[in-house]
Order: structure tokens, then C-alpha cells, then sequence
């Protein structure tokens, strides 16, 4: 019988966290008793340096609840990286491992069907949200803007799929060999090739406090997803560097004819909107070119993901 760890990162969750202990007791002890899992599966929180009471409730928990395990992170590193922490130390203690939201907005009946397919012989299972009534209307804007923007520039992702997914141990073994700092879970994952699986995944709304996945680390995520897996962009400096080219030829036509004419007239105007407008393309750029540096800077430092300040399993 399989022992299914089931990863959950915490940041400033303390509102939420007695009941998605809660939920998660029962959707265990249900489980264990149905003979999907073992008893001795467990869900280990990992505090991403909260601020406020996550890991005093997590200790609480842990050694009163016999399915509750805590990591607490030295500092906060962000939800992906903060994931990785997670699956890292639970492989070494788990057959199969399943990341979630510590809010519960991901369906929990998928969680059954996740093991199911696991058993059906793939490694990895992904929850593809099928409805996101429950989230607000800018959020699925944003999202659906976030899945064709990643598209359009190459990067394989699963359509409508986040983080709530479930992972073998052969396959967490082959995912701690990528030494990638900038870590983009979504993208990276499907490029370990190993036999997967999707199941419904209906979203739910909040039960208590706020979402920490605000529309600006929305968009820091895209930025790492495109910049990760993605050359696209650099192609794009090239193709509107030729374009610009083929327009100062155009325009270079025209100032011929207006002299053999004689109708050219001597102004600043088109001159400096000319130099403003190269100027700030030229600007853009660079930008994206130093992004790109940028991500080579911190690949080559080789700093970890993570530190851990305590541990509790």
C-alpha cells in the first residue's frame, strides 16, 4: 500500500490553516479506510517565513495530529521554490506526492482519482481546473491572458493546470537532478517525459483570508516561465530590428524623392520623435537582453533554493 505525502506551502495562512487541517484529516482518515493509502501517510506544511502564527499552529498540530508534519523555511522563497522544499523532503519518506494550496481552493475529490491514475501506471497526475466560477472576473482574465501569452512563446505547460498535481517518487527523483535556480514548477515539470495523466479540477472559494497569488507575482511568474523556457523574445529584437531597418530604407526612398522634388521641408519634429521612438525600442531592448543575463547571473552562483530552520517529521 502506497504512503502518499500530500505537500502544502503556507504564507500568512493562520485564518485558514485550522480548517485546511481539518479537511484534510478527514479526506486521510477516508482514504485509509477506503485502503487507498497507508496510515502512516502524513501532510507536511511548509512555512514560506510567515509572519504571522502559521508555524506556531503547525507545531501545535504536530505530535496531536498523527498526519501532520512541519517545515519551516529559514526565510521566505517564494511559492515555487517553497514547493520544491516540500517535495524534496517528503520523496525521502513517501511513495507518492501530492503539492497543494494551503486555502483548499483545489477540488479534493480529485485527490482519490489522482492515486487512481497513478495506479493506472503514470507518474505524473495534473489537476486542469475546469471552472473558475469562484474566482474573481480579473483573476480568470488574467489567468486565461497568463496560459496564451506562455503559449504563444513556446513554453510547454498544461493548459489551466497550477500547482495542485501528483508526483511519483521516480519522478521527484528525476526532477531533484535540475540544478534550475529561477524555478518555473509548471514548465519544468512536463519536460521530465514520464507517462501523465489529467483530472477535473473545480475551484472553490476561500473559506478565510486573502490570496497571497496577487496580479503582480502573476506576472513575475510569466516573466520567469518565459525567460526559463523560452528564446522567443530575443527572436522577436531581431525580426522588429529588421522591420526598422526596412522602414528607414522606406523612409530614406522618400526623402530622395522630396529633395529631386523639391519639396522637402527642414523640421526637428519628425527628427526627434524619430530618435525617441529607436531610442525607447532600443531601451526595450537591452531590457530584455539584461533579463536573460540576469538569469544567467543567478544560475552560475549556485546558491540553494532553500534553508531549513526546522524541521518536524
Amino acid at each position: 500500500m502506497i504512503r502518499l505525502a500530500i505537500v502544502s506551502p503556507c504564507y500568512n495562512e493562520e485564518e485558514v490553516l485550522h480548517s485546511s487541517i481539518s479537511r484534510l484529516t478527514d479526506l486521510l482518515d477516508k482514504m485509509t479506510s477506503d485502503g487507498k493509502i497507508s496510515d502512516d501517510s502524513f501532510v507536511l506544511f511548509v512555512n514560506d517565513g510567515s509572519k504571522d502564527r502559521t508555524w506556531e499552529i503547525i507545531s501545535g498540530y504536530y505530535g496531536e495530529n498523527k498526519y501532520v508534519k512541519g517545515l519551516d523555511l529559514a526565510h521566505n522563497v517564494g511559492h515555487q521554490n517553497a514547493i520544491m522544499a516540500g517535495m524534496m523532503i517528503a520523496r525521502e519518506y513517501a511513495d507518492e506526492v501530492i503539492t497543494i494550496y494551503a486555502d483548499l481552493q483545489d477540488d479534493l475529490n480529485a485527490i482519490p482519482k489522482m492515486v487512481e491514475g497513478m495506479e493506472n501506471g503514470n507518474d505524473i497526475v495534473y489537476g486542469v481546473k475546469v471552472s473558475r466560477t469562484a474566482d474573481p472576473l480579473l483573476k480568470r482574465m488574467s489567468a486565461e491572458a497568463f496560459y496564451k501569452l506562455q503559449t504563444s512563446m513556446g513554453v510547454d505547460i498544461i493548459p489551466n493546470h497550477a500547482d495542485f498535481r501528483l508526483m511519483s517518487k521516480r519522478a521527484l527523483d528525476i526532477l531533484a537532478r535540475y540544478g534550475e535556480k529561477n524555478l518555473y514548477l509548471r514548465g519544468l515539470i512536463p519536460t521530465i517525459g514520464l507517462p501523465t495523466a489529467t483530472v477535473d479540477d473545480v475551484i472553490s472559494e476561500r473559506t478565510a483570508g486573502q490570496s497571497k497569488y496577487t496580479l503582480g507575482k502573476m506576472l513575475t511568474l510569466a516573466m520567469d516561465g518565459i525567460t526559463s523556457f523560452s528564446v522567443k523574445p530575443i527572436f522577436g529584437i531581431i525580426y522588429l530590428g529588421v522591420f526598422f531597418i526596412l522602414v528607414c530604407l522606406a523612409i530614406t526612398v522618400y526623402v530622395i524623392h522630396a529633395i529631386i522634388a523639391g519639396t522637402a521641408v527642414p523640421g526637428w519634429a519628425s527628427l526627434i520623435l524619430s530618435i525617441w521612438f529607436v531610442g525607447g525600442v532600443v531601451l526595450i531592448s537591452v531590457g530584455i537582453v539584461g533579463v536573460y543575463i540576469g538569469r544567467i547571473y543567478k544560475e552560475v552562483k549556485g546558491r540553494p533554493l532553500f534553508n531549513i530552520k526546522e524541521k518536524l517529521i
